[in-house]
């Protein structure tokens, strides 16, 4: 575990409670920042494992001593707040002018186990990694971050839904002028026309070879930014994205905030 990274992710969170004027409750046994950091360094070296995350802390000194079950009812409490805190950040950064977009698999359970799972029911939960050439149940992550693999924009949709559904609300954020990157499955002239149309961004995807080349980018752009893309992927896998364990749907939510938190200042404090 890095200090400046624990010490800079509580400063920042704290930092935000405080100008948004929230007041901590007098009977809680720790402070709000403290539970949301907790949540963030469960996400970034524990994979959200909340447990092994809060014990440790504990015991070198970083957190207040409390039980497993007040910290969690304490952070489902401030979910709003930490889902706030993502959304600030995709507003902070998201003044650049290149952007890059993907999709990435979450699932549930097991595709045998889908008859079971009493969080998600449904044909359009069933989706299919291309990647991975693998079938699985549950959500896909969509995104946009930039060029330093900081979140922008995201949204979480069922599985079968295609890349291209909430590609209109993802870019809207984008100032005009942007550029945003994408593999074949963002291939749509007429999504592209309409989305520079409606607030002048750009979306530009890697063409199939029996397609004309792009006319706004090379060949080698595309390349480029893909591998970033590809790098912010290996990231939220790494933090166990994909194998979250929670009871709820909100809970579910909860950790995939809390991953792509852990991820924004992950690339912060490195850059």
């Amino acid at each position: 575990m890095n200090d400046t990274y624990i010490v800079t992710t509580y400063v920042i969170i704290d930092d935000l409670l405080k100008a948004w004027g929230f007041q901590d409750d007098c009977r809680a046994t720790g402070h709000a920042a403290e539970t949301l950091t907790v949540a963030v360094l469960a996400a970034k070296y524990f994979q959200n494992h909340h447990e092994r995350a809060l014990s440790l802390l504990i015991r070198l000194g970083y957190v207040n001593r409390r039980s497993v079950s007040r910290f969690n009812r304490q952070l489902h409490k401030l979910r709003d707040w930490l889902y706030g805190m993502v959304v600030l950040m995709g507003e902070l950064f998201s003044q650049g002018e290149t952007f890059i977009i993907d999709s990435l698999p979450l699932p549930v359970c097991k595709r045998v186990r889908a008859r079971r799972c009493k969080k998600v029911r449904g044909r359009a939960f069933c989706g299919y990694c291309a990647a991975k050439d693998e079938k699985f149940f549950g959500w896909r992550l969509h995104l946009i971050c930039t060029t330093d693999g900081i979140p922008v924009s995201f949204d979480l949709l069922p599985a079968a839904y295609h890349d291209l559904t909430p590609v209109h609300e993802l870019t809207v954020i984008l100032p005009p002028g942007a550029a945003v990157f994408g593999d074949k499955g963002y291939i749509s002239d007429p999504d592209a026309a309409s989305i520079f149309d409606a607030s002048g961004v750009r979306l530009v995807s890697v063409r199939r070879k029996n397609m004309t080349p792009n006319s706004w980018a090379d060949d080698y752009d595309l390349a480029h930014y893909r591998k970033r893309i590809e790098t912010v992927n290996s990231q939220l896998e790494a933090m166990g994205i994909q194998q979250l364990h929670a009871r709820t749907n909100h809970g579910f939510d909860l950790k995939a905030w809390a991953s792509l938190l852990a991820l924004a200042f992950t690339n912060i404090v490195t850059d």
